[in-house]
């Protein structure tokens, strides 16, 4: 029996390392289908889920206190998963460049905690490289276990924005990878279960981080343009707003 099947049956679980304003929806999105065990260092946070509040607002109240998810701030709950997902946030340094420290320190609590049989995707913002060169070798080295071999790897890029009541997780295409066949037939199958627009296989790992990097890009790109826009529209007594109306009947626009 494949660990697909297995989680269906519910006789493995899935875990969420991180449970953010990404990690916890997905969490009690997935909880609906498996076992789900929710892990977060933040005990604070851990208290307030357990206690039915969800203190990010993505999913309201009543979802976390109907959820059937585990919440945990010990790490030991992570012996008990075989597909993980790690949700945790990158930040940047005071250079703008990425600080990989809560993929890192997440990869060590997961390693320290991984068994035979395993899948763990990274979530996390991160350019190409990070989940096969940085991230891979942490594992290997707290688990004393060999990737390819022990347990396997994959990346899909969170896509959710804060906020946002209409665009969901379930409602956004998702990107998925893997390391190989194998892992990447596993890893679409199971986002499947919860993501009702489908899922786009990419044919590499790079390539789904890739991918993220670029969408996170464009989009801060055009905010930088149309704020520099907005300015000089302003000097010139022109509505910004009305701009955008008038420019966004073109179906293309962006």
């Amino acid at each position: 029996m494949n660990l697909y099947q297995e989680l269906l049956n519910k006789t493995e679980s899935l875990s969420l390392i991180g449970l953010g304003y990404v990690g916890m929806p997905i969490a009690v999105a997935f909880a609906k289908k498996v076992n789900v065990i929710g892990y977060d260092l933040n005990e604070k946070k851990i208290t307030q889920y357990k206690a039915g509040i969800d203190p990010t607002n993505e999913v309201g109240n009543d979802a976390i206190k109907n959820s059937t998810v585990e919440f945990t701030s010990e790490e030991q709950a992570l012996q008990r998963a075989k597909f993980h997902i790690v949700a945790v946030p990158t930040p940047v340094h005071d250079d703008h460049t990425p600080d990989l420290a809560p993929v890192e320190g997440a990869s060590k609590i997961l390693g320290r905690n991984l068994t035979k049989g395993s899948i763990v995707v990274y979530e996390s913002t991160v350019y190409p490289g990070v989940t096969e060169e940085i991230c891979v070798p942490i594992l290997e080295k707290e688990s004393g276990l060999k990737c390819g071999v022990d347990f396997k790897v994959g990346y899909s890029p969170e896509r959710i924005n804060p906020g946002d009541k209409i665009h969901r997780l379930e409602t956004i295409v998702k990107i998925v990878s893997g390391m190989d066949e194998e892992s990447l037939d596993t890893i679409a199958k199971v986002y499947e279960l919860v993501v009702e627009a489908g899922v786009h296989r990419a044919p590499s790992i790079k390539v789904a981080e890739a991918a993220k990097v670029i969408e996170n890009s464009q989009r801060d790109i055009n905010i930088a343009f149309m704020n520099e826009l907005s300015i000089i529209f302003n000097k010139m007594g022109i509505d910004t707003k009305s701009v955008l109306e008038a420019a966004g009947t073109k179906g293309n626009f962006l």
